[in-house]
């Protein structure tokens, strides 16, 4: 029975394990990957290994969200695509306003892989005088007193921090009132924030930290 076509059924967020999202994330990196290498169908088994899981975990995490795929043929690459696009929300643009645009924050104005996948950041604020009221990576640079005005006015529901942890706090309160729903903080500190609004944190020393871990406790020689 080919089921590859029926779109993903609605779940409540809070129902789904974080590390499963995560797994859709790397799920839809390898299919795009797959499909500009010429592939047109994969199967849990093999989707599995190009990942390190098995293909148990890739069927439990789809199943989250409905059935696809064919029996004998496996999944579709450009429909299983769609349908994670969709469950994930990126199968439309979401537009962003970034604050800080240190070295950080300028090479993530640079990095074309958000437009890829239906991020476009539209403004940016920063506190130096010399980086203001110009373009950078064809991005608006305003200054901080603008970032509630700029908010409202073009609806952006999504913010990046990459000020400086010091600021971080006080960004995040100006983006929450302005109507901001989900941040992406960069900053090395931890944010309160309310209820409704999402929030995930990128701490890259962390990661780092984490990467050491596997590294120094690895069995074998070293």
């Amino acid at each position: 029975m080919n089921v590859g076509k029926r779109k993903p059924a609605p779940v409540d967020p809070a129902s789904v394990p974080k590390a499963v999202v995560s797994r859709l994330s790397l799920y839809l990196r390898e299919l795009q990957q797959l499909l500009r290498g010429g592939q047109t169908t994969v199967s849990s088994s093999q989707l599995g290994r190009l990942l390190g899981f098995t293909d148990a975990q890739v069927r439990r995490d789809l199943a989250y969200f409905g059935h696809f795929g064919q029996r004998g043929v496996g999944y579709r690459c450009d429909e299983l695509v769609r349908a994670i696009r969709g469950i994930l929300g990126t199968d439309r643009e979401w537009t962003v306003a970034m604050v800080g645009v240190g070295n950080l924050g300028r090479a993530l104005l640079g990095y074309r892989g958000f437009n890829a996948q239906g991020f476009r950041i539209v403004a940016a604020f920063d506190a130096d005088p010399g980086k203001v009221n110009r373009t950078i990576e064809g991005i608006p640079i305003f200054p901080p007193d603008h970032l509630g005005q700029v908010i409202r006015e073009q609806a952006i529901p999504i913010g990046l921090i990459a000020s400086p942890a010091a600021a971080a706090q006080q960004v995040a309160d100006q983006m929450v009132e302005a109507g901001v729903v989900g941040i992406l903080n960069f900053a090395p500190v931890t944010l309160a924030l309310p209820g409704h609004v999402s929030l995930v944190g990128v701490d890259l020393a962390t990661e780092l930290e984490q990467l050491c871990f596997s590294v120094a406790n690895r069995a074998g020689p070293r």
